[in-house]
């Protein structure tokens, strides 16, 4: 995809505020390796290499959330031999992302390369996720880590919607 069409895609996220909307136009375009039914996309980030995000059914992303598919060690540790003279020379890194079905991701989480999270499962406001996130589980914090589990705040909402 070229960053002209990602540039349109990204002030067309801009300009809309239904999640629903902006993953239905997402599925549209296909820009991930995958992208599921009734999902909800309230980012306005597109992943430079969104070719290697698989997002299955029922997939929640909330605002601001960030999809890192690579790093730039390479170019670190490549300027670094140049300087030493070294013929060594290190390619880019970089790993698939997959959300398995039912997930939500809390706002300005960070999901790194190499990452499989769900089904059920949830993460937190704020979460940098660098580990798989096991079925049922919430994870938050940074690096994220299992704080609770899926069933247990399904619970406390249903009762919650029942009284309010």
């Amino acid at each position: 995809m070229s960053w002209k069409e990602k540039i349109r895609i990204i002030i067309r996220l801009s300009l809309s505020n239904s999640g629903r909307k902006k993953a239905n136009y997402l599925k549209e375009k296909g820009i991930f390796k995958a992208f599921g039914d009734n999902n909800f996309w309230y980012s306005r980030i597109i992943p430079a290499d969104p070719h290697l995000i698989t997002i299955h059914d029922n997939v929640k992303v909330a605002t601001d959330v960030y999809f890192c598919t690579h790093d730039v060690l390479h170019d670190l540790f490549n300027d670094e031999c140049k300087l030493q003279n070294s013929s060594v020379r290190y390619k880019r890194y970089s790993g698939e992302i997959e959300l398995l079905t039912n997930v939500f991701i809390g706002a300005k989480s960070v999901i790194m390369y190499g990452v499989k999270i769900g089904p059920n499962a949830i993460v937190a406001v704020g979460s940098v996720v660098t580990k798989d996130v096991p079925e049922g589980c919430v994870v938050g914090g940074n690096p994220a880590k299992v704080i609770g589990k899926y069933e247990d705040v399904a619970s406390k909402r249903k009762i919650w919607s029942q009284e309010n």
